[in-house]
């Protein structure tokens, strides 16, 4: 697991510039997205991966303690695939993470690496 403390450092790990400029390793199986991100938001990272044909079919969870219906309708109008609303209890949003885990990364179908079209 890679944690990016802000939406700047997420993209630069994600694109391999910045700090990360020369990683090897590959890219993520699914993505836990804040929305209230430091420097650069959520819904900017979600933009710039989907506008890119490297990240652009990764899923990406929204997580975020937003009731707002602007934040879930601009996550999914930007291509989140899920949005979840965060548990303000420790345990609680460890339980939910592992939960996301086990159905994006054992249960579902994810698209091929390279992404068709």
């Amino acid at each position: 697991m890679v944690v990016a403390r802000d939406g700047v450092e997420a993209l630069d790990y994600l694109f391999a510039r910045g700090v990360h400029a020369g990683r090897q390793a590959g890219m993520p199986q699914i993505i836990l997205l804040d929305l209230k991100l430091p420097k650069l938001d959520g819904l900017e990272v979600l933009r710039a991966l989907r506008h890119d044909s490297r990240t652009r079919l990764l899923p990406v969870i929204v997580l975020t303690s937003s009731a707002e219906e602007q934040d879930v309708v601009r996550s999914y109008d930007l291509g989140a695939n899920s949005l979840v609303r965060k548990p303000v209890d420790f345990v609680q949003f460890t339980e939910a993470v592992r939960q996301l885990g086990l159905y994006w990364l054992v249960l579902n179908q994810a698209a091929p690496a390279g992404g068709g079209t």
